[in-house]
């Protein structure tokens, strides 16, 4: 058994895709995961199985979409990869407020839209991508620049992020 943490794109932003967070840990637990829980009102989930992370995204995704009628990808990494993940993240000192600077998790597709924003200069804004994420750094706030708005565009359907400190929180209630 591992924990796993799942990312779903795009949920409660406005009225599209609304998923209360007590229903997603209800299908969590009716699909049969392990300790289903929750943190703020965007699509963060942390659950146990022994199921590999395509498994659970797969199975994730069909259950949205039957039991809530919702059509969203979901984006799931075992914790020790989000614990490398962030551990690695590439600014160091030059991140003086989390919130600011963006983990994106996406698929080949959306890796390789962002990679092509790599080559560009943004200014204060700076994009790292790796072989399985991309940083976005707006030290001016994510807003701000022109950065995390290509970035998102570019990853399109094919990824999710979730700014620093919301990952160091889905790690703490990972450990919790």
């Amino acid at each position: 058994m591992a924990t796993h943490v799942a990312l779903l794109r795009g949920v409660n932003l406005g009225k599209a895709n609304k998923v209360p967070m007590a229903e997603l840990r209800a299908l969590a637990t009716r699909l049969g995961y392990g300790n289903p829980r929750t943190l703020l009102n965007s699509g963060n989930l942390v659950l146990v199985s022994a199921e590999d992370t395509g498994t659970v995204a797969a199975r994730l995704e069909a259950g949205l979409a039957a039991d809530l009628g919702v059509k969203v990808r979901v984006f799931v990494l075992t914790v020790d990869e989000l614990a490398g993940l962030v551990a690695s993240e590439p600014f160091g000192d030059r991140v003086t407020e989390p919130s600011r600077l963006l983990l994106a998790v996406a698929d080949a597709g959306g890796l390789a839209r962002l990679r092509v924003l790599a080559d560009r200069d943004w200014g204060p804004e700076a994009l790292v991508v790796t072989d399985r994420a991309g940083w976005i750094w707006c030290p001016d706030g994510i807003s701000a620049g022109l950065l995390a708005e290509a970035a998102l565009k570019a990853l399109g359907q094919g990824g999710t992020t979730r700014n620093l400190a919301t990952a160091r929180k889905l790690l703490d209630l990972a450990a919790a």
